[in-house]
């Protein structure tokens, strides 16, 4: 019988997210990186030939792959401390009422089944390292969308999956990204079909439940021809005392006047490393947004990228960081001009309390045939106290004359003029300085659907508590 810790009835502020649930997992690989576990994930799976071989090509580069000697220290990471696999149903259920109790209780208690009524939409809730449930509206099936958890892609849709993985990052990126395609389980994969618009956000859950969890999700969004969708995630986990690895890989192709979204709002317990890599390759003519929230995890390293590989692509980042006591954001962007009349807008918000530090880590790249690119960085930190820090790391990169490349960085403090303007007309200090920071968060906040900028403005008035007075 399944239990849940804490009280249903007393759920507030932070306590919504940090509570755990007694699950008897199915399946659990041993503690540690090696091949008998990469193998036992592809059987577990029924995964074909073909991926039990990537994934083993992924497991070797990883071997040969150095630790990043910039960002943030990694050091202190032991990968043979994480558990790689954890199964917690034997299947992904396409029907709410066949998940079992104690994880449909976990996602009811985070909201999942209240977001999907509100929107009628396609919603995925990955626990730990398995989608546990997947739904989408019967329309949508009906003009071709895919929108299914990867592994279930990898059965039903392999010649797509095998077409696109690893071409938009490879295998070889990064460490991380090696790691995640050796150890990859649940994400999503969408797909869909030209000048069809997905006209309601697709959502996806993602929970780490377990203590020492390795969660590896992979994504996979391929917007055809002429067609819209954007995609949304959450991602929580609670504290414990030994440390969370989450390392996902996002890769997205935008296909010709196609235009695709990708908002995530990351609120992970301050015990996960979040090391991400996330790349879209935009072509002729098409545009990509990321819009990118990181309120939670101790260490975060992640750069969402826009490779503008045909003639006026676009594409805009918009982040925010809320770095707090122990917690170490070093984020930012790219943005790879390869073509001509491509545009990159780049809008970083960070904000630093306590011994939090944050940083913006930002490459624009112009190629030689990227005549006529502008590109626009706008990078605003603010500290609240003496104890903070803000980094910026700007690199760019211009081999073609005829471009345009604006950078800008501010650094500042909550004005004491303003406090003092606020509070004279009856508002407390940390009401004022709430203010103040929703003003600075605004260009972020307006991207965002009703209900996500609610949850947003309620998770940074959690992280404010204390901050003042």
């Amino acid at each position: 019988m399944a239990e849940q810790h804490d009280d249903l009835r007393d759920l507030k502020g932070q306590e919504q997210y940090d509570f755990t649930t007694e699950i008897e997992y199915t399946h659990r690989s041993r503690r540690g990186i090696g091949e008998d576990v990469v193998r036992d994930i592809s059987r577990l799976k029924g995964e074909p030939e073909w991926m039990l071989d990537f994934r083993l090509r992924a497991l070797d580069v990883f071997f040969k792959m150095p630790m990043p000697t910039w960002g943030v220290d990694l050091n202190a990471m032991d990968f043979e401390q994480f558990y790689y696999f954890m199964r917690a149903t034997p299947r992904s259920e396409r029907s709410w009422d066949d998940v079992p109790d104690d994880i449909k209780n976990t996602f009811e208690r985070l909201g999942v089944p209240e977001a999907e009524r509100k929107y009628l939409a396609g919603v995925e809730t990955q626990m730990d390292s398995e989608s546990v449930y997947s739904s989408l509206k019967e329309e949508w099936e009906r003009h071709g969308i895919i929108f299914v958890d990867m592994d279930t892609a990898v059965r039903e849709h392999g010649d797509l999956v095998r077409e696109y993985i690893s071409t938009c990052v490879p295998i070889g990126d990064n460490k991380f990204a090696a790691l995640n395609s050796a150890f990859w389980s649940g994400g999503s994969f969408v797909y869909v079909p030209p000048g069809v618009d997905v006209e309601i956000p697709l959502q996806a859950y993602f929970r780490i439940n377990a203590e020492a969890l390795g969660q590896f999700e992979r994504t996979i969004i391929i917007a055809d021809e002429g067609s819209n969708v954007h995609y949304m995630e959450g991602c929580t986990a609670p504290q414990y005392t030994e440390w969370a690895l989450h390392t996902g890989v996002i890769e997205i192709f935008v296909k010709a006047g196609a235009h695709a979204r990708y908002t995530t709002i990351q609120n992970w317990s301050r015990n996960v490393y979040n090391l991400v890599t996330q790349r879209a390759i935009v072509e002729a003519g098409a545009s990509m947004e990321w819009v990118d929230g990181n309120l939670g995890s101790g260490i975060t390293m992640k750069y969402p990228a826009v490779v503008l590989k045909g003639a006026g692509a676009r594409g805009e980042v918009l982040s925010i960081a809320f770095a707090g006591d122990d917690q170490h954001y070093d984020a930012g962007a790219k943005a790879i001009h390869l073509a001509p009349d491509t545009t990159s807008i780049i809008t970083s918000k960070s904000i630093s309390k306590g011994n939090g530090r944050s940083g913006f880590r930002g490459l624009v790249k112009v190629g030689p045939k990227a005549a006529g690119a502008q590109s626009k960085v706008v990078c605003d930190a603010l500290l609240l106290d003496p104890a903070s820090r803000s980094d910026t790391y700007p690199y760019i990169d211009v081999q073609q004359d005829d471009a345009q490349i604006e950078h800008e960085a501010t650094v500042s403090k909550i004005s004491e003029d303003q406090l003092f303007y606020l509070m004279s007309r009856g508002l407390t200090e940390e009401q004022a300085a709430a203010i103040i920071i929703n003003g600075f968060l605004e260009p972020f906040v307006k991207e965002l659907p009703m209900e996500y900028a609610v949850e947003l403005n309620r998770l940074i008035q959690l992280q404010m508590e204390g901050s003042v007075g």
